[in-house]
């Protein structure tokens, strides 16, 4: 039977789109998130996000996340769950366009490192006439900050201020590690919870170093009984310090985040919490406890915050390439209609959120239908700009101007602008009334040509890709369509997909789907290649777009 005792320590916070937050205490399990506001304890007032989401419960003194449906998904620290054990810190999105956020604190497994101090120092009678009551004073005092909204700087300071108090220092420096892994000031601070500007005074980089180097904290009490190095250290003769204290800072290891093993071995850096005096110091083994407490909750509120910051940064990027993505779909021909004399039907599926590959049909001055498939080289946002960029050079074919001069000013545009580092494969075609077809090829794997159940590669020479190489020559090339012949159009995502042996679907299984189906529905036919490249990969990811295009001619009656 399930235990709805919850122990109080357990709690979400709840950042809003307007960038307020709150804190709900976890009263019992299951506890159930989501839009409706009559069955769950949580109510989250977004009509994007499902009526029943997820649910919290406690299940041998671990709590767990559950995604009960939610049609965005359920994500803990931006990985896509629908079941995992929660750790404090943890941060839970319901995907991109959902624009809340809740921080899991509290699990009982793993309750606050302040509490458990104070609950084992509270179980063994231990006492301190030098003012042990007063410094567990000061222990739930940080723990009610950890808690608080104030913000993030204010916190750090505090927590600061309780150090020097501990350590009777003079001074404090809170040192962040920066993304190339330098030590930069954050925050600086002096005795009488007075702020002291970061750059004002240079910490001993010989007790920084070692502090760093041992993975663990350098605390000198008295300078003079310090090992020569320390002594001789030209920041601590020149400043007169005779206590120093460097304690390195690490990001505790999160439940899904594949550490295990030592923290100080396995987390990742933070920064060094600094503190340096004038005068001898006296610390009690408690004055040492309380201490690392403070700069292990210090390191757990400043990684904390980094991972709110990379999650919101993650949910902008998504944001806008989900914004790039309904963009080029737009882009794409949609509610494909008969000429008079051509079918189409066509079909595209990046293998990210945007992609490289595109399609495209219009007409030509009432007299011809134009046709052209591209793939440009590399995925995602880049590739998609150049796909966009080829599309509005190719509107120029509706006015009247010549497809190889299209392609030889493509080639030259990209040519002189390496610096984009993109190239392009592409096949454009035109077909008149009459079955006349004129098409230049740049490098694309050539069209299928299905006629009375007989499938050949229309083009088997053609010119290199645009961008590679300046001044190539591109030059039209015709044939004549019969009724019925069927032109398949692809990218090498269909014949280069790959299953879990990594073999690839090639173009004879290809051939084979389009000789069986020769005389099919062209919407039929496009479901078919995909349903068949989708049970040849059975879930192998994939690296490359899909684009299928399939043009059938017939005499206009």
């Amino acid at each position: 039977m399930m235990d709805n005792s919850v122990p109080p320590s357990a709690a979400l916070e709840i950042r809003s789109p307007d960038g307020s937050s709150r804190s709900l205490r976890i009263t019992e399990t299951p506890y159930m998130v989501g839009r409706g506001e009559q069955v769950n304890h949580l109510h989250i007032p977004d009509d994007r996000l499902s009526r029943k989401c997820a649910t919290i419960t406690l299940e041998e003194n671990r709590y767990y996340l559950e995604d009960r449906g939610n049609s965005g998904g359920v994500f803990v620290n931006g990985g896509k769950i629908s079941r995992q054990a929660l750790a404090t810190g943890d941060v839970i999105t319901f995907g991109a366009e959902i624009p809340y956020i809740l921080i899991f604190n509290g699990s009982p497994a793993e309750l606050s490192t302040i509490h458990k101090l104070v609950t084992r120092l509270e179980a063994s009678g231990e006492s301190d006439p030098s003012g042990g009551l007063e410094r567990l004073n000061l222990l739930l005092e940080a723990s009610r900050l950890l808690h608080s909204h104030l913000p993030l700087d204010t916190v750090l300071e505090a927590m600061l201020d309780r150090a020097i108090t501990i350590t009777d220092a003079d001074r404090a420096l809170l040192l962040e590690s920066d993304a190339s892994g330098s030590l930069q000031p954050r925050l600086g601070r002096r005795k009488g919870s007075l702020k002291l500007p970061s750059n004002s005074f240079t910490p001993s980089r010989t007790a920084v170093n070692a502090a760093i180097k041992q993975k663990s904290a350098i605390i000198t009490q008295d300078l003079d009984l310090a090992d020569n190095v320390l002594q001789n250290a030209q920041s601590i003769v020149d400043q007169r310090l005779l206590a120093v204290v460097a304690i390195p800072l690490y990001a505790r290891p999160r439940a899904n985040d594949g550490t295990s093993g030592d923290q100080s071995r396995e987390s990742r850096f933070l920064g060094v919490m600094y503190l340096d005096s004038q005068r001898r110091a006296a610390f009690t083994g408690l004055d040492r406890q309380i201490l690392d407490v403070i700069a292990i909750e210090s390191a757990s509120i400043i990684d904390n915050a980094r991972m709110a910051k990379i999650e919101k940064e993650q949910q902008r990027v998504e944001q806008e390439l989900n914004i790039a993505r309904d963009i080029q779909q737009a882009l794409l021909p949609h509610g494909f209609h008969d000429f008079p004399y051509a079918s189409i039907s066509g079909f595209n599926m990046p293998c990210h959120a945007v992609g490289g590959d595109y399609f495209d049909i219009f007409p030509i001055d009432g007299e011809r239908v134009a046709f052209l498939v591209a793939d440009v080289s590399g995925k995602g946002l880049g590739a998609a700009l150049v796909t966009t960029m080829l599309q509005g050079a190719f509107t120029g074919v509706t006015t009247g101007a010549d497809p190889e001069r299209v392609f030889a000013h493509i080639n030259t545009f990209l040519c002189e602008r390496s610096a984009v580092g993109r190239h392009a494969t592409l096949f454009f075609g035109s077909v008149d009334r009459a079955g006349n077809l004129e098409y230049v090829n740049a490098g694309h794997p050539s069209p299928l040509l299905v006629r009375r159940g007989a499938v050949r590669e229309l083009f088997t020479e053609g010119a290199l890709p645009l961008g590679l190489i300046p001044a190539v020559q591109y030059s039209t090339a015709r044939a004549t369509l019969e009724h019925g012949d069927t032109l398949v159009l692809f990218s090498d995502g269909i014949t280069e997909a790959e299953n879990q042996a990594q073999e690839f679907f090639g173009e004879s299984r290809l051939k084979a789907l389009l000789v069986e189906q020769h005389d099919a529905p062209l919407d039929l036919i496009k479901q078919n290649i995909v349903k068949a490249v989708e049970r040849f990969t059975d879930g192998a990811s994939q690296a490359d777009d899909i684009t299928i295009l399939l043009v059938r001619y017939r005499i206009p009656e």
